[in-house]
Order: C-alpha cells, then sequence, then structure tokens
C-alpha cells in the first residue's frame, strides 16, 4: 500500500535506508532528522507498506528536481514496490513544473539497471558516481 509518511515513521526510515547492500551511506550523519522532516512536510515522502510494516520509501526535491531517496528492504526487492515509489516521486517533480529529473547511483548497481531499465539515461557522473536523468 502506497501513501505520504509522517513525522511519526521517519525513525522506520533510517532504518530502511541503512538497510540497503547498494549504494550505502558512508557518513550517515550527513543525513540528519530535520531532512527527512523536510520532506515529509514538503513535497511529500512516499512509503509502501505491507502488512502494517513499512518496507520502503521515496522523495524527490522540486527545489532541485532530484530523487533525494528511493528504498527498498532487501527482502522486498524485485515487487514492482520501488516502481511505483519511483513513479510518486517523480509526480511531485512534475506537479512542481519540472520537465526533467535527475539522480545518482554507483556504477554497475542492481539500481543502475534499475533505473536504465525505467528510461532513465546516464548523462555523466557526480563525485565518482553515475548521474542519471529522465525527461518527463
Amino acid at each position: 500500500m502506497l501513501r505520504r509518511a509522517i513525522i511519526a515513521d521517519i525513525p522506520r526510515l533510517k532504518i530502511i535506508r541503512s538497510s540497503v547492500v547498494e549504494n550505502v551511506l558512508g557518513d550517515a550523519s550527513r543525513v540528519l532528522d530535520a531532512h527527512y522532516e523536510w520532506f515529509v512536510v514538503n513535497p511529500g515522502i512516499f512509503l509502501w507498506k505491507e502488512q502494517s510494516e513499512i518496507v520502503a520509501f521515496s522523495a524527490a526535491d522540486p527545489r532541485d528536481g532530484s530523487i533525494w531517496a528511493l528504498f527498498v528492504l532487501p527482502e522486498f526487492e524485485s515487487r514492482g514496490i520501488g516502481s511505483a515509489l519511483l513513479e510518486a516521486s517523480c509526480n511531485v517533480l512534475k506537479a512542481a513544473g519540472l520537465s526533467r529529473a535527475w539522480l545518482t547511483t554507483d556504477p554497475g548497481t542492481r539500481a543502475e539497471r534499475f533505473y536504465r531499465n525505467a528510461g532513465w539515461e546516464v548523462v555523466g557522473t557526480k563525485n565518482d558516481e553515475l548521474l542519471l536523468e529522465r525527461i518527463f
């Protein structure tokens, strides 16, 4: 089930963010509760629940057109959850009047393949990561 996150969901979102096996956050202190709070209050964080448990989330930043987050617990991957969440985040950017979205991911990962299969194109690199873009 897809729904918007609330402030009380943030601790669970942080657990999901730290559970990934690819694109691991090198310095968890760089992502503050205040970041999550801004996304919850402003454009919204979308989450996915299975049997009343939050198992994935995504967020887009209409200030710069980026996908700020898309994370799925490993045991829930390959079920279409990531695709549904990515679409919800892209819709936030479209509603803000943007015509393109961008994100970064590590090269050679399942995440890279996921985004490429969803129509995203590599347009360069940023901080040793691939820079991908999707035009709406």
